[in-house]
């Protein structure tokens, strides 16, 4: 929902002051999870191994 949405829709303005934005807070953490997850399986520094001679 675009914050022009918002704007028009009293009764999700009544809810967020009730309860916080919750779709906003779950985009966040969303986001989060997300970057931490790029970063956990993120193999570009990893190199192939040099084979014995």
């Amino acid at each position: 929902m675009s914050s022009a949405d918002r704007s028009e829709a009293p009764i999700y303005a009544s809810l967020v002051q009730e309860h916080g934005d919750v779709l906003a807070e779950v985009r966040r953490v969303a986001e989060q999870a997300l970057r931490e997850a790029e970063r956990a399986i993120d193999f570009s520094d990893l190199r192939a191994p040099v084979a014995f001679r």
